[in-house]
């Protein structure tokens, strides 16, 4: 094993561990977003504006501006006399400016950005959800700002080699959003759309949006220790920085993509939202339910995925710049394994136990609602494995600083998605709507997979594909098979002592302990590589003077 695994591996494992805290500290933040404002269309007028600026964060952390500037950062450091400060500052003080820009002009448009966004909310009987919801993103659009700068401090942290800041700081985020939350839980406990006040509303959007500026700040240090020297700058010319802008053009087509994408998910489960208070319905049906169970769905492509990806791309981009395609190649498919190893089972503990989970997740909330984020839950886990090997694999397109062809496969992506979308808004229920846009994801993500695996062949060499749906089919048979004592405990349990809170999470401990023990086990027993490594790991942990 070379000096550079084992520093990728711990790097890989500090991320996962700073992103397994973020996403603990996420859920009781989330668990208190529903204490304060339910599942139904009042909950909707809060998470859509404050979801406009997160999807842009997930899109830039999760590989859209990143994915240009890591090389671009790794080949400066490489090159330039200084060790990359000079480009790092140009780079820097041009995103951030073109971003305060954006954020203005988006504060101006807000009516118009909710009307796009939730037209539903236009109509008549509406007029308190629409208000609020622009209020609302009003004070949470600077999160753009705050959420750029953020990303561009962690890239050049990431590109000299610190890594787990990145991870660590949306924990800070998560704690002032609890705070908040708690406060207003204080000053307003019941609430809606038509009492809430103005002094109410500011306390959670800016609180909100505060979390955002620590965030965002609390890198700035990192980025001295690492040894950069940071600056403003704005002769924005000079050096390479136009080619940079240049790749950074397709990444937002890319996002703008993406963007259209999110628009007509949002239209669509805001319009189920609206059918359903028309209709004397309750339950939370609309973009709320599909919010919660994205958060549940993309735990595993957090903590695992997410980690392992922004690890790889530096240790890529410096193999694609040596010309070292084999290697590039054999480092992707490792990934693609190594993750499916955690995709696998929980694709089937999802479809499963997806209302046990959500009922345990998001206590407080009925019975009826806890069943619809199950749902939409489920219908996500079809296209979790897809959904994490895409962004993976887009990654080998970046490593060589091409970033056109990603925008050409998210096209299709994103574009079969959209379809989908309408045809459920047309053709299905509005109680499970959202868990035909869960699905629709799904499918988007195995378009995507698909054609990026042809167009890295034409540059890489051919991918052992037979191989890969060995494995990944090997450990969803091997997890369906953990999933019978499971399942049986989870039974036993919840027959024998009933549905309350305290059992159910007794009997998800106890069937996910013997679902782990089992999926290992039998991995070790079928010889199945990526398990055998896990369950070495496993052991060493507990054995550390095993052999």
């Amino acid at each position: 094993m070379s000096h550079e695994e084992p520093d990728f591996i711990k790097s890989s494992a500090i991320m996962a561990a700073g992103t397994l805290v973020s996403r603990f500290t996420g859920l009781i933040r989330n668990l208190l977003t529903v204490a304060a404002l339910g599942t139904a269309l009042f909950a909707d007028t809060f998470n859509v504006a404050n979801t406009i600026p997160t999807i842009l964060y997930i899109l830039l952390a999760g590989g859209a501006l990143n994915a240009v500037f890591v090389p671009q950062l790794v080949r400066s450091m490489r090159d330039d006399e200084d060790g990359g400060s000079a480009f790092a500052s140009r780079l820097f003080s041009s995103v951030t400016s073109l971003l305060f820009l954006i954020t203005a002009l988006g504060i101006v448009l807000a009516p118009l950005i909710t009307r796009i966004y939730a037209p539903k909310f236009s109509l008549p009987g509406f007029e308190a959800e629409r208000s609020l919801t622009i209020t609302f993103m009003r004070y949470c659009l600077p999160q753009i700002l705050m959420m750029g700068i953020f990303v561009i401090l962690s890239q050049i942290g990431n590109a000299r080699g610190k890594f787990g800041a990145m991870m660590w700081a949306p924990v800070l985020n998560n704690l002032v959003g609890i705070g908040v939350l708690l406060t207003f839980l204080w000053v307003a406990p019941d609430v809606s759309a038509n009492t809430i006040t103005a002094g109410q509303s500011a306390l959670l959007g800016i609180g909100t949006t505060l979390g955002f500026v620590i965030q965002a700040l609390v890198l700035i240090p990192v980025v001295k220790l690492s040894g950069l020297t940071l600056k403003i700058r704005f002769d924005w010319r000079h050096s390479d920085l136009g080619k940079s802008f240049r790749l950074g053009g397709w990444t937002l087509l890319f996002v703008l993509i993406n963007q259209i994408g999110y628009l007509i998910i949002v239209k669509v489960a805001t319009s189920a939202a609206v059918q359903a208070k028309l209709a004397g319905i309750d339950t939370g049906v609309g973009f709320t339910p599909y919010s919660y169970a994205y958060f549940i769905f993309i735990l595993p492509h957090s903590i695992i995925t997410v980690s392992v990806i922004t690890a790889l791309l530096p240790k890529i981009s410096r193999l694609a710049h040596d010309k070292n395609d084999e290697a590039v190649k054999n480092n992707l498919v490792d990934s693609l394994r190594n993750i499916a190893v955690a995709t696998a089972p929980s694709t089937i503990l999802f479809i499963a136990f997806g209302s046990a989970i959500s009922a345990l997740l998001y206590a407080g909330t009925s019975a009826d609602d806890s069943r619809q984020i199950g749902l939409v839950l489920a219908g996500f886990a079809l296209g979790l494995i897809p959904f994490s090997t895409m962004p993976l694999l887009l990654r080998g397109f970046y490593a060589y600083e091409d970033t056109k062809t990603p925008v050409v496969i998210n096209l299709f992506a994103t574009g079969s998605m959209m379809v989908l979308a309408v045809i459920a808004e047309n053709f299905i229920s509005f109680r499970y709507v959202t868990v035909a846009l869960a699905i629709a994801l799904g499918v988007s993500n195995i378009t995507g997979t698909l054609l990026a695996i042809r167009s890295l062949e034409k540059r890489v060499g051919r991918f052992p594909k037979r191989q890969l749906l060995m494995t990944h089919f090997k450990l969803l048979l091997i997890s369906a098979f953990a999933l019978i004592p499971s399942y049986l405990i989870f039974e036993v349990i919840r027959r024998g002592f009933g549905e309350s809170w305290l059992f159910n999470a007794l009997s998800l401990a106890l069937s996910g302990l013997a679902f782990a023990i089992t999926y290992i086990y039998v991995g070790k027993i079928a010889k199945v590589e990526e398990i055998t490594s896990l369950y070495r790991q496993v052991k060493g942990r507990f054995r550390p003077s095993a052999e």
